[in-house]
């Protein structure tokens, strides 16, 4: 079988091409995120995907996603969003590298991946544009979507999407959404026990969602509770 050979000459040029590629499609997500610092998203490459998984089993499923202003969403779901998540949010410049680090040791230990240091932006990044796909590929745009948020947006701008767009649920999305379908509530009325027990949900919401007075929820959303004090919202 005779091989294909790109002649040395053409090399040059598909470098060129191959650039401009990679310029053309870092453009694409740095112009989103341009814009949704002005505008709120309606859906986000997560929510698509989930939305399609749901309407594999049930054609006309749909989200349970209402978008509300940072201002009406409960102080009380911010702090505890960030002691559950990100304790360091307001200081760090969206990579809490001590936190990758332990995550990075834990996962050695347990001989698989258990842990992720994620900080609330990287999160973001990865839900707005990406897939779940654990690739050094997706790792590296998550990191420099990571960036451009934290350039070109402000950290009351990232907790607000990131509020809006995280998931609660098996086809529940935003605070909004999980307030109202957990305790028939809005989001700005949520309490401090209420805004902790959606928080623990959040590192697994469709599983912790099918039973949020379990044993497991019932500990955790006691020590969240208790270290809410301690944290600061934008």
């Amino acid at each position: 079988m005779r091989l294909f050979v790109i002649p040395r000459a053409l090399l040059p040029r598909l470098f060129l091409w191959l650039a401009l590629a990679l310029v053309l499609w870092q453009g694409w997500y740095l112009g989103w995120v341009i814009a949704w610092r002005y505008f709120n998203p309606s859906e986000t490459s997560f929510m698509a995907m989930r939305l399609q998984e749901l309407r594999q089993t049930n054609p006309h499923a749909r989200l349970q996603h209402v978008w509300t202003p940072y201002e009406k969403i409960s102080i009380h779901l911010k702090r505890a969003v960030i002691a559950a998540e990100d304790d360091k949010f307001i200081d760090h410049e969206g990579f809490d590298w001590e936190a990758i680090q332990k995550a990075l040791e834990k996962n050695e230990r347990r001989g698989r991946i258990v842990a992720g240091g994620s900080t609330i932006s990287q999160q973001l990044a990865k839900n707005l544009f990406l897939s779940g796909a654990k690739t050094p590929w997706r790792k590296a745009q998550e990191a420099i979507i990571t960036v451009w948020l934290e350039t070109f947006w402000s950290k009351r701008r990232i907790l607000e999407v990131y509020l809006n767009v995280a998931e609660w649920g098996e086809g529940i999305f935003g605070a909004e959404a999980a307030a109202r379908h957990y305790f028939g509530a809005s989001a700005a009325q949520l309490t401090p026990e209420q805004a902790a027990r959606l928080a623990v949900m959040l590192p697994a919401p469709r599983r912790l969602g099918k039973n949020p007075y379990s044993d497991y929820m019932n500990r955790r959303t006691a020590q969240i509770a208790a270290r809410m004090r301690f944290s600061s919202a934008p």
